[in-house]
């Protein structure tokens, strides 16, 4: 797609042949037909725009409640931050006062969407022109082209005057994905800079990114932000939006750990009643050890993050399964104890194992009633299994 078409897609012939087809069978097998029957009345370009758009429409629903009134491009859209944790970022971003944000690379306008629908006005700059023009059609779609001002140029110097900068660097090159910091566009030491001008600084790292090849941490908060148990994105916070070294954030409940003051000593035990799997983002952020004093828990082994406890405490920041029985590891053995205990689909999960968790799954599964799960892990530095029921 390019400009001119995403005009005429946004022109009252090119709505109306949208609206059309968000009421149509698009499935595989009826694709091509609907293509040349659009190819009848509309050029082949326009046909082949307004079936991607409504395929992307489709796609988009599992990031956007209003996906099916947006423009997209099949690269952005996958590049483009999850509603809910845009609308996290924005409301954290309000709730700091912040009137008036610089954002550099908006994409297709996820973030400025949610920024704006939070009450922030948005400058924002993106280098691909087409983009661009996406960024501007979704403000307007939404009814939010008055708090957002898309500037299709790259920033090159200092940014303008604002209360805050919001960054998603570009994190791919024309090959492959970019992991460090230093090769990101803009890259994170050139943002970093920026700090001279507007001190109040927010920027999206990859979710791998190690922290000691973050530049400047220091008075930085660093957030780790899941969404459905899905580890989604660092986020480095500066200036007055910073306001702990480290946090955790679990979306879509909203829960939140932070670091102790004085880190607890988490005791090591066997498994007891309960096994719990911390969030990806309350590892991701170094918690484990907050989070099990949290819970009263123990840990099994000092590197893995599984933690287990006596009673079972309801939280959004773990996952927990009721143990029913534990072993050293030794596949003959397990397979005869699952079979003894009448188990019928098999679920297995890993933490400090080689071993394949789908093979495994195959081998262990029986034809009894019983889906259950098989934990493998470390337990004071032995493999162990556990054996827990499939329900947490």
């Amino acid at each position: 797609m390019d400009i001119t078409t995403l005009a005429w897609l946004q022109a009252p012939e090119g709505a109306a042949l949208l609206a059309e087809l968000a009421e149509r069978d698009l499935r595989d097998a009826t694709l091509l037909p609907e293509i040349e029957r659009l190819r009848a009345r509309y050029r082949p370009e326009q046909a082949r725009a307004a079936i991607e758009q409504a395929l992307l429409r489709r796609k988009a629903q599992a990031k956007f409640s209003r996906a099916d009134q947006m423009f997209f491009t099949r690269e952005a859209l996958e590049q483009a931050t999850a509603e809910p944790v845009a609308q996290h970022r924005a409301a954290r971003i309000a709730r700091a006062g912040v009137a008036h944000l610089v954002e550099v690379g908006c994409g297709i306008g996820g973030d400025a969407l949610a920024l704006a629908s939070a009450g922030v006005r948005v400058t924002a700059f993106e280098r691909d022109p087409l983009r661009a023009a996406l960024a501007t059609a979704n403000a307007q779609a939404l009814g939010l082209a008055d708090r957002i001002a898309v500037r299709a140029e790259e920033l090159a110097d200092d940014p303008p005057p604002a209360d805050a900068l919001f960054c998603d660097p570009a994190r791919r090159d024309e090959r492959r994905r970019v992991f460090d910091v230093a090769q990101y566009q803009p890259p994170l030491p050139q943002v970093l800079a920026w700090r001279g001008r507007i001190p109040s600084l927010c920027v999206k790292l990859g979710p791998g990114v190690p922290y000691d090849s973050i530049p400047g941490l220091e008075g930085c908060e660093v957030e780790a932000v899941s969404l459905g148990g899905d580890l989604k994105e660092l986020v480095l916070w500066c200036g007055a939006l910073a306001q702990h070294p480290r946090r955790a954030t679990v979306l879509p409940a909203g829960a939140a750990l932070l670091p102790a003051p004085q880190p607890p000593e988490v005791p090591l035990a066997d498994p007891m009643a309960y096994l719990y799997e911390p969030d990806a983002a309350v590892i991701r952020a170094h918690l484990v050890r907050e989070l099990a004093d949290q819970l009263g828990a123990a840990q099994l082994d000092a590197q893995i993050a599984y933690l287990t406890s006596d009673r079972l405490v309801a939280t959004p920041l773990a996952r927990a399964w009721r143990v029913l029985e534990w072993q050293p590891f030794q596949l003959k053995r397990l397979r005869a104890r699952l079979r003894d205990l009448g188990a019928g689909p098999v679920t297995v999960k890993k933490r400090g194992s080689p071993l394949d968790t789908d093979a495994l799954a195959r081998q262990l599964s029986g034809d009894g009633p019983r889906p259950l799960v098989v934990v493998l892990t470390q337990g004071r530095g032995q493999p162990i299994a556990l054996i827990c029921e499939q329900r947490g």
